[in-house]
């Protein structure tokens, strides 16, 4: 059985459908693992569609399966498609007229894009199911950002869903700059960092400002921890192995001419490598035991593993990328030279199932790649045309890889 190949038309009559999906979605994001708005609005589009739909119970995710018809050999063959769903904890600047509603709070990774795209792809599928040979997962995702929603969703069962493991499974990431719109970008091997966190808390002898002679001034010693480290990165590190540690928040004290007790701060941390992040966790600890001893205070460090390397697998991300230029012409898919900083924590499932995630470019009019905000700020913006591209792509993997066998 072969299944019809105007999936881009199907899509594309889905437009209207899934930009209304989209902004409804962007004015009421939601932040982590419980998002009950954003879980409504999902199972109210995909109401009525011949699917298996089950709901997280740690978080509020949803997974939907779509049986196809018989492989020729009698075998059922899966595919797993992700779609996160969660936003982030930044103001929206952008004036649009479905600009978010909650304070706080905006889809500035372009998470609602991902979401409509993939019911997009299930509206599709399930109008062709019968010409299906195999079944497809549809894993709307919540807590990308930070809270490791991937794994909740894996531990409940989401990679068996089907009652088989997937044989390949694919993610979609718009990007509101770095690519043209329109644009698939990806890579085999290595496509994201590790990402880690680093958390200390530089302990001293508050007292009177003017008299630091007499206390233990954790202040001091955080500020030469913060640059102590960037120098350690640079003398411990080899310089071919990709390595990133900033720290971004740092808080300590309440009124100028106090020192206080206490100074925390908080880093990330990318690799690549297994050993690299192993010597990168020991250099964090040594470098921040060590000033602590210099000035005679204490410190805790705690650092932590979060998501693993996003590791596309060879063989799927040649094929995805052959069929995203195949749909949208000579040049429209790239393979990228490098992989990028950012972490996925995509990653979970590509540790258990061969597959790919790719980029697609979301740039809005008027605006220049290369110097358009960049995801997670708060002048993000992603243009709704590509809607119904993403859709068609996750629908054309889905089809092309299950009659692949």
């Amino acid at each position: 059985m072969t299944l019809a190949p105007d999936l881009t038309g199907d899509a594309e009559f889905l437009a209207d459908e899934l930009t209304d999906l989209r902004h409804r979605l962007h004015a009421e994001p939601e932040l982590g693992l419980v998002l009950p708005r954003t879980q409504e609005k999902v199972l109210a589009a995909l109401d009525g569609l011949p699917l298996e739909v089950t709901t997280g119970t740690s978080t509020t995710s949803v997974t939907a399966v779509l049986r196809g018809g018989s492989t020729p050999d009698g075998e059922r063959r899966v595919v797993l498609l992700r779609g996160d769903m969660d936003a982030l904890p930044v103001a929206e600047e952008v004036d649009v007229p479905f600009r978010s509603t909650i304070p706080g709070l905006m889809h500035a990774c372009g998470h609602d894009l991902h979401t409509a795209m993939l019911v997009g792809a299930a509206r599709v599928l399930a109008g062709r199911r019968e010409q299906l040979p195999g079944d497809v997962v549809f894993m709307f995702q919540p807590g990308e950002e930070g809270f490791d929603g991937a794994r909740h969703m894996i531990e409940e069962g989401v990679l068996d869903a089907a009652g088989v493991r997937p044989v390949a499974a694919y993610a979609l990431h718009v990007m509101s700059n770095l690519t043209p719109r329109g644009m698939v970008a990806s890579r085999p091997g290595p496509l994201m960092a590790a990402s880690d966190g680093v958390f200390v808390t530089v302990r001293g002898r508050g007292g009177h400002g003017s008299t630091p002679h007499v206390t233990r001034d954790p202040i001091a010693a955080a500020c030469e921890m913060v640059t102590s480290l960037q120098v350690a990165m640079t003398r411990t590190m080899d310089a071919f192995a990709p390595h990133v540690l900033t720290i971004g928040s740092i808080h300590g004290g309440t009124k100028r001419n106090i020192i206080p007790e206490t100074v925390t701060f908080e880093a990330t941390v990318r690799t690549f490598d297994r050993s690299v992040r192993a010597t990168l966790a020991d250099t964090v600890r040594r470098v921040c035991e060590g000033v602590a001893a210099a000035h005679g205070l204490e410190v805790d460090v705690r650092y932590e593993e979060e998501y693993p390397v996003t590791v596309n697998d060879q063989a799927e991300a040649a094929f995805a990328l052959g069929v995203a230029e195949d749909l949208f012409g000579a040049g429209a898919a790239v393979r990228m030279p490098n992989p990028i900083t950012g972490s996925e924590d995509f990653s979970r499932v590509l540790a258990e199932v061969p597959g790919a995630m790719l980029f697609l470019g979301a740039l809005v009019d008027g605006r220049d790649p290369l110097t358009a905000p960049s995801n997670h700020s708060p002048q993000a913006a992603f243009e709704d045309s590509v809607l119904a591209q993403g859709s068609a792509l996750y629908a054309t993997l889905a089809a092309r890889r299950l009659a692949q066998g």
